[in-house]
Parts: C-alpha cells; sequence; structure tokens
C-alpha cells in the first residue's frame, strides 16, 4: 500500500521545499521506497532529468535525497516565468505554450489530470510519496480551479501538514489564521502542523505550541531549528540571491543579478570555495572593478535581459573589465548574449525581432521553438578534464570564435572562446560541480581552491544531516502514522 502526505506552507519561503527534502533522506534511511512530488511548481531553477525532460531543481534536490533519479513525474507541472506577467508551461518535462498569469489561470483545471497520472505512475513505484505543495495553503482567492495545493488534495484526498515560519514573526497567527479562512472541507484535510525556522531554545516556545494546538485543534508535530547548513543545498527562490552570505577572500567573481536569471545554482560550487568571494550584483550596483571573473548567468528571456543589463550600466562595466584584461564566462543565455546578435524572428521570449548582443565573441544566436534538454558529459577544451552538465536552453548559436570551443561533447565542439581566451561562452550548466575541472578553471585565474572540496559529497553530507535534524526534533514516526493511501 502506497501512503502520502503533503506539505503546505502558510506562506512561501517557509521551508516546504527543505523539510521535504529532509524527509525523503530520513524516510529513505529508514528503508523506505520515497519519492517527491510537487504538482505545480514556479521556478527559473530547474534541472534536467533522465527521462530528458525539465523539473524544478528543488525536485531533483528532493529527488536526491530519496536516492532516486529525478523523473518528470515528480513535477508534472513547471512554470518558468518569462516576463513580468506570463511564463513558460511546462507539462510533463515539455514545453506545450507561453501564456500570461490571466491565461494559465484560466487554464490550469485542465491540467489536472496530467498531474493526478504523474502521481498514480510515481505511487505505483514506491512506498511513501511526500507532497509539497507551493506558495500559500492560504490563497483563498486563487482556490477555484487549484491544482497545486488543496484542489491537488481534495483531488486524492491526501492529509497535509501545515509548516509556519517562526523567523518572520507572527507564526501563531499565520497557522491559526489559515484555519480561520480557507473553506471548511479543506481544513478537515490538515492532520497536524509544524513550526519551522526557530532560533534558540525550542523549549522557549511550548507554550506557544500549545497555543497552536488547542486553536488548531491539531497535533504539533514538532519546532523544526534553524538549519544552518541549507546554504550549501541549491537555493529554488530567486530571493535567495539577495542574502548570500559573502567571506572575505580578496578573489572576486562577480555576477550580474539578472531580472529573469535561471538556473543560479550553477554558481553554488563557486561560492562553496573559501577562496572565492561570490559577489551578486543587485540592481543598481556596479560590477566590482577588482572583479576576477565575471559570470553572465542564464536567463529565462536573453533580450529582455540584455536590455536589463545595458539599463543598469552593466555592459559598460563588462567592456572596462575585458579591456583591463578581465575574464568573463557567459552560461547559456549570457553565452548568447556575449555574441553580436540575438535574433528571435518567431516570437519564441516575446515579441519577434533581434537585439545586438555585447560583441565580445564573434557569434550570433537564433532562437528557436525547439528546446534542447539533454544530460551531458564533456571535456573541457583548455585542460582536457571531464566534466558533467546539462544543456537546457532554446536557440542555435553560430560564428567564428566557436571553432574555439569551450567544450568537447560526443567529439562535437561546444561553446566558444575569443582569440585571447579570456572570454568565453558554453551553454553547459552545472559544469562548476565537476572538482578537477573547477580547481584547474579557478588556477587559470591565479585563484587558490580547496583540494578537499568534494562538492557533490558535500551535497549528499548536507542532506543526512538534514535528515538527522529532521529526526531529533519532529515526530517521524507520527508523520507515518498520519500519511494515508491516496483515494484514486
Amino acid at each position: 500500500m502506497t501512503r502520502a502526505i503533503m506539505v503546505m506552507g502558510t506562506g512561501s519561503d517557509v521551508g516546504k521545499s527543505l523539510i521535504v527534502a529532509g524527509l525523503c533522506r530520513a524516510f529513505a534511511n529508514r528503508g523506505l521506497a520515497v519519492a517527491p512530488f510537487k504538482p505545480q511548481n514556479m521556478s527559473n531553477n530547474a534541472a534536467v532529468t533522465q527521462d530528458g525532460g525539465e523539473i524544478g531543481r528543488a525536485q531533483a534536490l528532493q529527488a536526491r535525497a530519496a536516492r532516486k533519479q529525478p523523473t518528470t513525474l515528480m513535477n508534472p507541472v513547471l512554470l518558468k516565468p518569462e516576463k513580468d506577467t506570463g511564463s513558460q508551461v511546462v507539462i510533463g518535462g515539455k514545453r506545450v505554450a507561453s501564456m500570461s498569469a490571466r491565461e494559465y489561470f484560466a487554464a490550469r483545471g485542465q491540467f489536472m489530470p496530467a498531474v493526478t497520472d504523474a502521481f498514480k505512475l510515481l505511487a505505483a513505484q514506491n512506498d511513501l510519496i511526500i507532497v509539497e505543495g507551493a506558495g500559500s495553503a492560504s490563497e483563498v482567492n486563487l482556490r477555484d480551479g487549484d491544482i497545486a495545493n488543496f484542489g491537488f488534495a481534495q483531488q486524492l484526498k491526501i492529509p497535509v501538514i501545515l509548516v509556519g515560519d517562526i523567523h518572520r514573526g507572527g507564526v501563531i497567527a499565520s497557522l491559526v489564521g489559515t484555519f480561520a479562512v480557507i473553506d471548511p472541507t479543506d481544513t478537515d484535510l490538515i492532520a497536524a502542523t509544524l513550526i519551522n525556522k526557530f532560533h534558540g531554545d525550542p523549549a522557549l516556545f511550548d507554550a506557544g505550541r500549545d497555543i497552536v494546538q488547542t486553536r488548531t485543534s491539531r497535533p504539533c508535530l514538532g519546532v523544526i531549528p534553524y538549519f544552518d547548513a541549507a546554504r550549501y543545498l541549491p537555493a529554488e527562490d530567486v530571493l535567495a540571491l539577495e542574502s548570500i552570505e559573502q567571506n572575505e577572500a580578496e578573489t572576486i567573481i562577480a555576477v550580474p543579478r539578472l531580472a529573469r536569471i535561471a538556473n543560479f545554482d550553477d554558481l553554488d560550487p563557486l561560492r562553496a570555495e573559501p577562496g572565492v568571494r561570490l559577489v551578486i550584483v543587485q540592481p543598481g550596483q556596479p560590477i566590482p572593478r577588482r572583479a576576477n571573473l565575471i559570470i553572465i548567468p542564464g536567463t529565462k528571456a536573453t533580450r529582455a535581459d540584455l536590455d536589463v543589463l545595458r539599463q543598469q550600466g552593466w555592459d559598460i562595466d563588462i567592456a572596462a573589465h575585458i579591456r583591463a584584461g578581465g575574464h568573463v564566462l557567459g552560461i547559456c543565455g549570457g553565452y548568447q548574449m556575449l555574441g553580436g546578435l540575438v535574433a528571435d524572428p518567431d516570437g519564441i521570449e516575446g515579441k519577434a525581432g533581434e537585439t545586438q548582443g555585447l560583441g565580445h565573441l564573434d557569434v550570433s544566436t537564433r532562437l528557436e521553438g525547439v528546446k534542447q534538454l539533454r544530460l551531458e558529459t564533456a571535456t573541457d577544451a583548455a585542460s582536457n578534464l571531464e566534466l558533467t552538465g546539462y544543456h537546457m536552453h532554446m536557440g542555435t548559436t553560430l560564428g567564428p570564435d566557436t571553432q574555439r570551443p569551450f567544450a568537447m561533447v560526443d567529439a562535437m565542439p561546444e561553446g566558444a572562446r575569443s582569440a585571447d581566451g579570456k572570454v568565453m561562452g558554453t551553454y553547459l550548466h552545472g559544469l562548476f560541480a565537476a572538482d578537477a575541472f573547477r580547481r584547474q578553471f579557478l588556477a587559470d585565474l591565479g585563484v587558490s581552491s580547496d583540494p578537499l572540496l568534494e562538492f557533490d559529497a558535500m551535497i549528499d553530507k548536507t542532506l543526512d544531516d538534514l535528515a538527522d535534524h529532521l529526526e531529533t526534533h519532529l515526530d517521524l514516526d507520527g508523520i507515518l502514522v498520519l500519511a494515508r493511501e491516496p483515494q484514486t
């Protein structure tokens, strides 16, 4: 019998994704076949799956926590914001349309069969499914047609654990208030609550926990202290880029925060290096003149973010950096920006047209409707070291500088380098997770790296530590008792 439990939050960023990851690892450690599931996610931080699709990065991390290969079944609906009022809609791992928010909300109910079918297939392969809700459980204005929270939970009658974030303050009101505003039939599905991100001695909240239990008539499964090591794990929300802790290293790698930045977990292995100070350049700030390397990251909308880059004056900073002999790396959309032209004749990213690139690589890009989604094993063309990564882009980039490739993939050239080798572009995401390559890349910049840092091993240890953290502060046996067989 497959059982399921759903984790919802009183708001966004209360720690749902992290809790689901920790539960996946904890129950996997107990010998259960467990898998994560998120009916609908909205994120430009995505991962390529073994079955050739894409899902939210958080679900890929949760799959890793469960010791499973990520599949498109784990996140059947993914929304990837392309502009302020619309998103790319990915169903079953494949892009099917671009819709405005109004269009999507009017149509989302039609995606419920795809969501429930994916869940049933995943459930057939596992003992326990841990479902993650989206945003806030109390968005009653969005309840009609919902497929992400109670709309999905009601479809299969899955019990819900409601999570509140005490770090923000007002956690009692947020938990009790959720019960007050949602429909009574949805309230009936809430089986328990829990408190997340507590600082200090959890016993100090004993009275608050009693109040929550009394006012909600539900057990509180625990008060989870803040898990500081979460900073080592990939973040899903772009807001995390506003609070990255910087060390005091002399070496600066600067990354302009594009408006539609995507797959920014590419930067995590560099951030983990003690010899690197990763600076996320926020709007209104100049790129530091002392930067050793500028990375132009991926973006969901290359032409629109080229406009943003110029509006911020970062194009001038990048040109000055190159004139001074500095290095620049463009990844995916950042690679496209470094060329001379980005053409979108079919309006893939918005209004059809073309935009002049920064002109630091002699290449041009034409955006095309077929998205390339592939896991890759490649070889760095400069060092001949192996690296792993993935392609997730729409477009073809050609030009003379591709004759000096960044990497070789299946004996085919990939990416480009300038004649002096200081300006580089690649479509490969995730390349810095390859330890030997990362160390050599930094050494070529004159940067020392930690010879003992094994990035993937660090992620796995952090997931184990997270599981131990939850085992200590949560009633995991109680969660198993609450989980029940979905009504399919």
